[in-house]
């Protein structure tokens, strides 16, 4: 089946075209923006996956289609489509910003649930949850699946066993067929291999019923934890139809002597109860999702743009039905390097294995230290809840359940696995490949990052080059404009050349100012001028064809002038004249 869906499909959020991801338990596609958002509330509210670059089971795909084509999207968003309702809220637009805009209203819609048309049914209100449970239970018989998931939203059971019907509604889906109904029912919780009244899981009755095709992927769903879990080790999953259904990859060292602490740590794990164990391996299932989601983000992402922190989940977002202690588990699972993250799948697979078959494992191969801290956590959760400090929603950076000790024998044994162990299984490189390859590519991006930064320091340098011009240009233009005007502009003389040094009364002594040939007065600039006593300074400014000579070194051979000046214009001479 091919996975490219309709060109004209857009965000159920945002209205952008094109969307490249599917939140797969709300039935919708988002954009990229928009994922970023739904990857931040957590796998427990949305459920995403890339359309093209994550392999898809083809009926889990086509359920995803079903949705969107039947407008799923309309359950979240019934107050908003339906005109009478006056909300108050609007719809985000591809304008407007990721935060605050956009998560605050996805938040709304898919957190608070703020604009499906029925609030859900409390967990007191028993009452409620039967009655959408039963009218799931008969719903799933036919195709209509945006019915069920309606359903689903309001408080409806997928797991709830019918009292009267003696089974439940993967059961039903199971008999008529409806592969598709069964997919959604599996995405909300329902276990595939739980009995009817008769003994028979959902698998057996599609099998009795002649639908070996949904018989076999209700096998792969039964399988999908541990599935997952291998396929993140070694790329390939186990051959359910030939009666394979665990693939445990092994680091072997024959000759590794575990620690004691190493050795309490493994016993711890085969000691906990099928419960436990079982949170355990859901949490390590969530990471290993949020690993593999953050490499698909970094893969299709545009790396011309900067990669900024808000795309990128540093660790497993809090669970509000969880404990503190458990959220706190979860997100130092992010704390794990490859090797130690790997090792822990290894052993978690083992442990899955043995506890199906009753096999109990008892090779020394496996260090399974590093899970001493969850299986702790989740200890004392159990039973010293009332003891355990209130937590932030970061995870911490103390460990503050190991000794110093312990903490020490850890490093030195990780030391030694990392330093001693060879590998010799062929997945096991290639996952060894993967990761270089991983990191690889985000050594390319810290460049490229590093390259736009000293690009954009270039420019602001270029910025204040440009501005520092500016800065004097504007000054140029100032001084032109009050600088001293021309001879042009002031009515003189028509020939400066006819101007004469009157003869000095004292030989050699400097001309005390010029004037006309003709005998009149000095010439003097336009308006009303102050003059100081004993002082030529309000001769200025002078024409420009006036020489610096003309300032009187002794004022000995100057008539003697008032303060204050008043002048008249001589229309006939075209000069100004003093009294």
């Amino acid at each position: 089946m091919s996975k490219r869906l309709r060109s004209n499909d857009i965000c159920a959020d945002c209205s952008v075209s094109d969307p490249r991801w599917a939140s797969i338990n709300r039935g919708v596609l988002i954009c990229d923006d928009c994922c970023s958002v739904h990857r931040s509330l957590g796998r427990h509210i949305s459920q995403v996956r890339h359309l093209t670059h994550t392999p898809w089971p083809p009926s889990l795909l086509q359920m995803v289609q079903t949705l969107v084509s039947n407008g799923a999207n309309s359950i979240w968003e019934h107050s908003l489509l339906d005109p009478t309702a006056l909300s108050g809220k609007r719809k985000t637009s591809p304008q407007d910003k990721v935060h605050p805009n956009k998560a605050e209203f996805i938040r709304a819609k898919y957190s608070m649930l703020a604009f499906v048309h029925r609030l859900p049914c409390r967990e007191e209100d028993s009452a409620a949850a039967k009655d959408l449970s039963k009218q799931l239970h008969s719903s799933v018989r036919t195709g209509n699946l945006e019915t069920c998931l309606r359903l689903l939203s309001l408080g409806a059971q997928a797991n709830f066993f019918h009292p009267e019907k003696e089974n439940t509604s993967l059961h039903v889906a199971s008999k008529g067929g409806q592969i598709l109904q069964a997919e959604l029912l599996a995405v909300y919780g329902a276990d595939p291999g739980a009995p009817d009244a008769s003994g028979k899981t959902p698998s057996d009755n599609a099998r009795q019923a002649g639908h070996h095709e949904l018989a076999e992927r209700l096998v792969e769903i039964q399988y999908e934890l541990t599935d997952r879990l291998a396929f993140f080790l070694c790329g390939r999953k186990p051959d359910h139809k030939n009666g394979q259904h665990f693939i445990i990859p092994q680091m072997a060292d024959s000759s590794l002597d575990l620690s004691e602490l190493a050795k309490a740590a493994k016993k711890k794990l085969q000691s906990l109860s099928n419960h436990l164990f079982e949170e355990l391996a859901m949490d390590v299932y969530d990471e290993v999702d949020r690993r593999e989601t953050d490499a698909v983000w970094l893969t299709t992402q545009n790396h011309s743009t900067l990669v900024t922190e808000t795309t990128v989940i540093p660790f497993l977002p809090v669970n509000p039905e969880y404990s503190s202690t458990r959220n706190q588990g979860r997100q130092k699972l992010a704390r794990f390097n490859a090797h130690e993250f790997a090792t822990l799948v290894i052993d978690i697979l083992s442990d899955a294995k043995r506890r199906q078959l009753g096999n109990p494992i008892t090779s020394p191969k496996d260090n399974v230290e590093i899970v001493l801290k969850s299986v702790n956590n989740r200890h004392a959760s159990e039973s010293h809840d009332n003891d355990q400090p209130d937590y932030d929603s970061v995870a911490s950076d103390e460990d503050t359940d190991q000794e110093p000790t312990a903490k020490a024998n850890r490093a030195k044994s990780m030391d030694s696995d990392l330093s001693d162990g060879p590998i010799t299984l062929q997945e096991y490189m290639e996952v060894k490949n993967a990761l270089s390859a991983s990191e690889a590519k985000i050594q390319q991006l810290m460049k490229v990052n590093s390259n736009l930064s000293d690009e954009l320091r270039l420019m602001q340098k270029k910025l204040q080059t440009l501005q520092s011009e500016n800065t004097t240009l504007r000054r140029q233009v100032t001084t032109n404009i009050y600088q001293v005007p021309s001879s042009s502009e002031y009515p003189g003389p028509s020939n400066p050349s006819s101007l004469k040094r009157r003869p000095s009364a004292r030989g050699s002594r400097p001309m005390s100012m010029y004037e006309t040939g003709s005998g009149q007065k000095p010439y003097l600039p336009i308006g009303d001028v102050t003059y100081p006593e004993d002082s030529i300074a309000g001769l200025q400014p002078f024409p420009e064809h006036i020489g610096r000579s003309a300032f009187v070194t002794s004022s000995s051979s100057l008539p003697s002038f008032p303060s204050t000046l008043s002048w008249s214009w001589d229309e006939n001479t075209q000069r100004a004249l003093i009294p």
